[in-house]
């Protein structure tokens, strides 16, 4: 017997994961060709460097697409989850760790959005990490 709204496949045990690697893939692509497109607008605005945006910003691209291919089978390969976290983590901590040091040279703006997107990060690693135990 099966109660409505109670899990019956593995694609159901995913459904958190699985939405938080295609948000984290949405707004990570999306931020990856902002910083293609407008590198000299957003160098103005937060400071970072044109050449750091461009290479982050394929990253980011590349990133995304990747995330978003991985969310995609019936069932999520733990593998594949597991890398995505730990790459987001060390995503956060470098992030932090670069503005702590000063390595970025950005505007307060600049360092205000570093932080905001490291929180976003973090969040997403917190989700999957949640969607990957619910996932067993």
């Amino acid at each position: 017997m099966t109660t409505i709204g109670a899990p019956t496949t593995a694609t159901d045990t995913a459904g958190l994961l699985r939405l938080a690697m295609r948000l984290d893939a949405v707004v990570t692509g999306v931020n990856g060709l902002a910083y293609l497109a407008l590198a000299g607008p957003i160098n103005d605005l937060l400071g970072l460097p044109v050449g750091l945006q461009r290479g982050i910003g394929a990253f980011l691209a590349v990133y995304g697409v990747a995330v978003w291919l991985a969310a995609v089978p019936a069932r999520i390969s733990r593998t594949a989850a597991g890398a995505v976290i730990t790459v987001n983590l060390v995503w956060t901590v470098v992030s932090v760790a670069e503005l702590a040091m000063g390595g970025l040279g950005v505007t307060t703006l600049g360092a205000f959005w570093v932080l905001m997107q490291a929180a976003v990060v973090g969040g997403f690693a917190a989700l999957q990490f949640l969607g990957l135990r619910r996932a067993r």
